[in-house]
């Protein structure tokens, strides 16, 4: 049998086992290093029947082993994967988050690493242009979770119109907030402002990823198709002058990240923009007086933060790549997503499950219109520049017409656009 439709087969078979075993009910953007600009490998990985999978994966992660939440609902998922496979034996080894890309796409390039990892989709792109991961389309899109998944995760899983992620879970920054202080959160940025005026403790990292939501809020845009910066066409330089606004009426901008955390955690924020990898400790600091809510629309319609998408990448140097595929694929099954939202509260790319957690449900409320975290290595020469320009315009009162000019002109000219 052709490698492409015995996995496909093996996927309806995989499905039914599954069915029949039934199933449990950090960080802010990295650039990526690598910018090869090899073509990525087109492999449409096969496996055996699901009832017959076996051999041997080993399996990298960042969750911190049984300790965290995340390794918790990793070990239990491991657990039931156990009794539907009792002969595919799983080692897994934990790598600190800031370590994993780097770790695996230097031993991935010299022939090692693991059969899979899970990670966001930070690096994604540029590990697909370094010849480092599987086109898993084929096997994906013939499973039962490819009709579930939402579309802000495909749009984050794939390169180049081809999957290379088995998509898991999405992370976007949303509004936390304490209802004691905010009887209702600000559905508009017109209602932000006015509440900081009025009073409302309001903070918000002064970076560009926090803050990119607000760029498309405003009407704007920071890249067209073709990866070329546009942001200097309209609605950038609105929403830089909107969080000008924001500061001069009281809002606090944060370069340490930490001190930005604590000052919520102790009562000195009613109201952040952060991400749902801060929800452990905003619920151990406000208990059930935390809410979640997206961030607020601007004029021109709703904020559009940058999401990513957390998901199983398969090595392309592994030995099993086909039980590798196979197996990353019962990973993300729905009922190991509905073990990963009830234990480790994360928004499943699968838009089927229940979500109980009215913060997690926040969480999903904002990625509904969440911007998918762009793959091309143009987005690598964003970052700095409009670090820059948002520096220049909240420090040192720049007009914010001429901070984005400038820093969309040195990105196209770092893009050779």
């Amino acid at each position: 049998m052709h490698r492409t439709t015995k996995l496909v087969a093996a996927l309806g078979a995989l499905a039914i086992v599954v069915g029949a075993c039934g199933g449990g009910a950090t960080t802010a953007p990295s650039v990526a290093p690598s910018t090869a600009p090899s073509t990525a490998p087109s492999v449409a990985p096969s496996a055996t029947p699901a009832a017959t999978l076996k051999g041997d994966l080993t399996v990298w992660n960042a969750y911190g082993s049984g300790g965290t939440a995340e390794g918790k609902a990793f070990e239990q998922i491991l657990a039931e994967a156990k009794k539907v496979y009792p002969d595919v034996n799983v080692t897994v080894l934990d790598v600190p988050f800031d370590q994993l890309y780097t770790k695996f796409e230097t031993a991935a390039a010299s022939g090692g690493g693991p059969d899979m990892y899970i990670a966001p989709n930070d690096n994604l792109g540029n590990e697909v242009r370094a010849g480092l991961l599987v086109d898993v389309s084929t096997p994906f899109e013939a499973s039962e979770n490819f009709k579930n998944t939402l579309d802000v995760a495909i749009g984050g899983s794939k390169v180049d119109g081809k999957w290379y992620m088995v998509p898991e879970s999405l992370k976007a920054v949303a509004m936390f907030y304490r209802k004691s202080k905010v009887a209702t959160p600000p559905a508009t940025t017109a209602d932000l402002l006015n509440a900081v005026k009025g009073g409302l403790q309001f903070g918000i990292n002064q970076n560009p990823y926090h803050n990119w939501g607000f760029w498309y809020a405003f009407g704007g845009k920071i890249m067209d198709d073709t990866g070329k910066c546009v942001a200097d066409q309209g609605g950038v330089a609105d929403a830089m002058k909107f969080l000008a606004d924001l500061k001069a009426a009281g809002a606090k901008f944060y370069t340490d990240g930490a001190k930005f955390q604590d000052d919520f955690k102790t009562g000195k924020l009613d109201a952040i923009i952060e991400g749902p990898w801060f929800s452990g400790d905003a619920k151990a600091a406000a208990g059930d007086d935390l809410a979640v809510a997206p961030m607020p629309a601007g004029p021109a319609g709703p904020s559009q933060p940058m999401t990513g998408v957390d998901g199983w990448y398969i090595n392309l140097a592994s030995p099993n790549v086909d039980l590798a595929t196979a197996f990353a694929i019962y990973l993300t099954n729905a009922a190991n997503q509905q073990i990963y939202v009830d234990v480790a509260g994360h928004v499943p790319a699968d838009k089927t499950i229940t979500i109980s957690d009215p913060i997690v449900k926040g969480f999903s409320d904002a990625v509904a219109t969440g911007f998918p975290r762009p793959q091309s290595t143009d987005l690598n020469n964003y970052w700095g520049n409009f670090g820059n320009a948002l520096n220049e315009v909240l420090d040192k009162g720049t007009d914010p017409t001429a901070a984005v000019a400038t820093a969309c002109a040195e990105m196209n000219k770092a893009n050779n656009k």
